[in-house]
């Protein structure tokens, strides 16, 4: 029943995941933690990162078909996202329980207020675009939009500490800064996260591995979920309404976040 049941969470964190582009870890992390109360945080993050690379990499091969990852943009935000998720890791290898349970409720509180009052236009960024992309998905939809790319530089090293210290992912807060800040199209925002979701996870789990906090016996239970879960989430981004499905999931990680919050 144990096995069943992990291969549910990993079902469904892949599914929601890779919908709107979150990763799924805001799934992994608090049902563990529920089902494990003893389970370190350590070995939370790092297990929940490890499954990560599964639902990211299950996500991005649909997301390639379908044309709608802005590879060069995706290179460049993982690339300034691995330094922080090294160092994402190295700290939550010496963070405590309370202050660990206590810290991601606060953060996923922040990232369902983000979803529930996300404005409806972009934010109006002061600084003047550096750089321009402009193509064609595979169903003949063209996108063309521009950003001030120091300003995704700094936002993913953010990002990539902060999924790695919480095993979250990074794309619930990559996601919406693309969108409000970055002026990405939405398609192309969860699509291009979930690339770069992939390729700092691969070192994030690396350094989880390396200091020991990883449940490899529970990714093998979490991740057969999380692909397929990740294939699904894919499929049905095109048409699950995204309103609804923002506000479903928002009130779903204020209700978890209240959980950890009195667990902590």
């Amino acid at each position: 029943m144990t096995i069943v049941l992990l291969v549910c969470i990993g079902l469904l964190a892949g599914l929601s995941g890779s919908l709107v582009g979150l990763g799924g870890g805001f799934i992994v992390v608090p049902a563990l933690a529920f089902l494990y109360p003893d389970m370190p945080p350590s070995l939370l993050a790092g297990t929940s990162t490890a499954v990560l690379l599964f639902n990211s990499i299950s996500s991005t091969i649909v997301y390639a078909k379908q044309k709608r990852i802005d590879y060069e943009a995706a290179l460049r935000f993982a690339a300034a996202a691995i330094p922080g998720s090294i160092g994402g890791a190295m700290l939550a290898d010496g963070i405590e329980g309370r202050l660990f349970f206590v810290g991601f409720g606060a953060f996923l509180l922040f990232v369902a207020l983000l979803l529930l009052l996300k404005p409806k236009e972009p934010i109006r960024w002061p600084l003047p675009p550096t750089a321009r992309r402009s193509f064609v998905d595979a169903g003949g939809d063209r996108f063309d939009y521009a950003y001030h790319l120091p300003t995704g530089i700094v936002i993913s090293f953010l990002v990539g500490f902060l999924a790695s210290l919480f095993g979250v992912g990074g794309g619930s807060l990559m996601v919406p800064a693309m969108t409000l800040l970055l002026h990405f199209p939405p398609h192309i925002a969860v699509a291009t996260s979930m690339l770069q979701i992939f390729l700092s996870a691969i070192v994030s789990a690396s350094t989880h591995a390396v200091l020991g906090n990883i449940d490899w016996l529970m990714v093998l239970c979490l991740a057969p979920g999380a692909w397929v879960g990740g294939q699904l989430g894919a499929r049905l981004a095109r048409r699950v309404p995204a309103k609804l499905l923002l506000r479903i999931l928002a009130a779903l990680l204020v209700w978890v976040a209240i959980r950890l919050m009195m667990k902590g």
